[in-house]
Formats: C-alpha cells, structure tokens, sequence
C-alpha cells in the first residue's frame, strides 16, 4: 500500500510538470495555431539562465523570476524575428522554423555553458511528508510544484473564458483577418501569446529540474511528455492539458514501479494511440477539426 501511495503522489508531482509544457504548447496553439516543438529548447534556455543567477546571487527566487522574466522575453522575440516572417506561408513552415530553433538552442546552451549536467537546487525541503510512522516520497517540493502549475491552469482558464484579452487571443488564432477588422491588433497577441507560453514553460523548467538536471538536452524527454499530455488532453483545452499531464504521469510512475523504467516510453506512446482512437481531437478538446 506504500508504495502505491508514493507512486501515485510521485505520479502527481511529475505529471503536473508535464502539464506545465502542455499548457505552454496549449497557449500557442489556442493564440495562433501553431506546435512549438522548440518549447524543451527554450525551457532548458530560461533554466541555464536561472541557474546562473542563483549561483551568482545565492538567491533562488531571484533566479526563479529572472528565468520567468526571461521567458516572456524569448517567446516575444521568437514570435517577432522568427515565426512572425513564416505565418503566411505555408502551415509547415512554423513547425520547421521551430525545429531549427530546437537545435540552434540546444547547440548555443552547449557552448555557452558546456554539455555537463548540474545540478539545480529544489525551492523547497525533497524530504518527504511524515505521517505517522510512515514517511511518504512527496516532499514540500512536490507540493509547491502542484500548486504552481494548478494555480497557472486556473489563471489561464479565467483569461481564455472571462476576459476581452482571451477573446482577442482566440479570435486571433481563429480568423485573423476578421479579428484585425474588428479593431484587434493581431501582430500583439500573437507576440503576447508567445511570451506567455515561454513564461508557462520557464515554471516547467524550474520545477522539472532538481529532479532532472540541468544539460542542453536534457529536457527533450519533458517536451515529449507534456506533447502527449497536450494531444490527449486536446491542443485547446488548458483544463485538458493538466489532466492529460497528471494523467500521464500516474501511467508512466506505475508502468516504472511496477514493470520497468524501460517500459515507459512505450507505455507513453500505448496512451497516446488508445485515445487518439477514441477521441481524435484529445479528451477535452472543443473543436471538430485541427490544422498543423
């Protein structure tokens, strides 16, 4: 019975992680339908930037709001130098701009800070919560990252559904050119859903990485996820998103503590295909068709 407990609390800790990327992939594609598989890249970018301030200043919520800061900045200046200059071409073109920039990222964090992995300091205790006798692998750690990501999910909920800047977003991605009629100003909530989503996966990146580590390529597992999270929540779904991440990451810390770590990438793909058969468009998605 423990060890489900720890599997099922671990499973909650590292699913809202993957909740996390898919709520920062779910932002793009809801502001302006496009995959950012660049969003591991850029993530480990902000997390290398954090990383450096806390060494600096000793300070981790320094580097913790220094690294959200700098993500909102990196999904701006992607959206207006990059994405911006392939929107009207063809669908395609978005989602090659943004593989180029996985490698170019992943080559630039090498050789600005080498290829080694570092270790990246928790905000909180790793020692897990004691009840009883009993102690349980979920620490005040785990507990902050649930939060966080909860606490974003809801925040990004009441923008999308009761707020004229969400409606702008949607109308956006939509049909920007009814959206530009009716007084919107396109070009600026496409930057600003951009940053957001950077912003979302700088959190994923700061809450993943004590676990993980910090390397150039050491978040490309997490993109993968929170990817698969996103698709079986639904690509417009926020509330989706964190089911589909905290779901998937039940699975996956089962399918580790009761058969092999070595099954988890197959049990991964096992979800994605069960319910894209089901549900084509994810769990919670709303639209009836989707473009790439």
């Amino acid at each position: 019975m423990t060890q489900f407990l720890d599997l099922t609390l671990g499973g909650i800790s590292t699913g809202a992680v993957y909740a996390a990327v898919a709520l920062a992939l779910v932002i793009i594609w809801r502001s302006t339908r496009v995959v950012n598989f660049a969003q591991g890249a850029m993530l480990m970018f902000t997390t290398f930037i954090a990383l450096a301030v806390i060494n600096k200043t000793s300070s981790y919520w320094l580097g913790f709001f220094v690294a959200l800061a700098s993500g909102l900045i990196l999904g701006a200046v992607v959206e207006r130098v990059l994405v911006r200059r392939v929107e009207s071409g063809p669908p395609l073109a978005p989602v090659i701009v943004t593989l180029g920039l996985l490698i170019f990222l992943e080559a630039l964090a090498g050789m600005i800070w080498g290829g080694n992995l570092r270790s990246f300091p928790p905000p909180f205790s790793i020692v897990g919560f004691k009840v009883g006798g009993t102690r349980y692998a979920f620490a005040p750690s785990d507990l902050f990252t649930v939060l966080s990501v909860l606490g974003l999910a809801v925040a990004l909920f009441l923008v999308f559904r009761f707020t004229s800047l969400g409606l702008r977003m949607r109308a956006t991605a939509f049909a920007p050119e009814v959206a530009r009629l009716l007084g919107v100003r396109v070009g600026g909530m496409l930057t600003f859903g951009w940053a957001l989503a950077a912003m979302a996966g700088s959190l994923a990146g700061l809450l993943i990485a004590p676990s993980v580590f910090v390397g150039p390529n050491q978040f490309d597992a997490v993109l993968v996820y929170g990817f698969v999270a996103a698709v079986v929540g639904g690509l417009d779904s926020p509330f989706g998103a964190v089911v589909g991440g905290i779901g998937l990451g039940l699975v996956l810390s089962y399918v580790s503590g009761y058969d092999s770590s070595s099954s988890v990438t197959l049990a991964s793909l096992v979800v994605l295909m069960a319910v894209l058969m089901v549900r084509p468009n994810g769990l919670f998605s709303t639209s009836t068709t989707r473009r790439v």
